[in-house]
């Protein structure tokens, strides 16, 4: 989000001292965020293993698109995009990075993360607490929701919406009534991981962008423990040119496999495998 000198000199500092961990602990953005503070979890830590990738392939992306949301769904990306003023839904062409449906949120919303649940794409707005709901075939705005927090990453399992607002807590939410059933706090060797950002549920866990991090978490939804870290580190200092122009966006293929992942103005969007063995760190 946008940046300015004092939240910039922040967020390098904590994200300087607390990389080790996978989290940092500030936003750059439209307005302040204060800082929110890890606590111990549980009395015998387990090492998360760190893991590598290896790029199959790149499609373009559009290099102005601020990511905040990724979904890849029956042969096309959806993209919720960012800014004030800027902020979209958009459908593309993976390949080409072509755009087959667009509109332009209204200028007072700053969009954030989306998710598509039986027929529809449901959006996040950040400061507002208020969400979106598209059809997805049309794009006509079709209702909207609303929630107590921030808007920042979305997803679903079978049952509900997952929610998350740049805490440790995941929110769990009846797509219906779009009341919290559950909160989940996600923690890693005993540390409260913050900042949790754009998010995919992919086969029984939920991956997490950590804001400002160049990891991706992967969550067990049941004890929120952190599993696994995912390094991306060679493609964020590939892409990464501005302050913001940080990792966010993850989408899976179900029916073939495949992640992609991309960040924000980033002029790719990269197909990944993951590691099955740890790096040695």
């Amino acid at each position: 989000m946008n940046w300015n000198v004092r939240r910039g000199c922040m967020v390098r500092t904590l994200t300087a001292a607390l990389f080790l961990v996978g989290g940092v602990t500030s936003r750059g953005g439209d307005a302040e965020r204060p800082p929110v503070s890890t606590a111990a979890h549980g009395a015998h830590p387990q090492i998360v293993p760190v893991l590598g990738v290896t790029v199959v392939k790149s499609y373009p992306h559009d290099p102005h698109a601020f990511t905040q949301g990724l979904e890849y769904f029956d042969g096309s990306l959806y993209e919720s995009t960012g800014r004030r003023g800027q902020s979209t839904l958009r459908q593309t062409v993976l390949e080409t990075g072509a755009v087959l449906k667009h509109i332009s949120l209204p200028t007072q919303y700053f969009g954030e993360g989306l998710t598509i649940f039986h027929g529809k794409i449901y959006q996040l707005t950040w400061l507002t607490k208020i969400g979106f709901i598209f059809d997805l075939r049309t794009f006509r705005r079709v209702g909207e929701f609303h929630y107590d927090s921030e808007g920042w990453g979305l997803s679903h399992d079978d049952s509900s919406l997952i929610l998350s607002d740049g805490t440790n807590k995941l929110q769990f939410i009846d797509p219906s009534s779009f009341k919290v059933t559950r909160t989940l706090e996600v923690y890693a060797e005993n540390e409260a991981v913050t900042n949790l950002n754009e998010l995919e549920y992919i086969n029984g866990e939920i991956f997490a962008n950590v804001w400002h991090s160049p990891r991706i978490a992967r969550i067990d939804p049941r004890s929120g423990q952190v599993v696994a870290w995912i390094d991306l580190t060679p493609l964020v200092g590939k892409e990464e040119h501005a302050p913001e122009d940080v990792l966010n966006g993850i989408a899976y293929d179900a029916k073939r496999g495949r992640l992609f992942v991309t960040g924000k103005d980033w002029a790719e969007i990269f197909e990944i495998k993951i590691e099955s063995k740890p790096d040695a760190r």
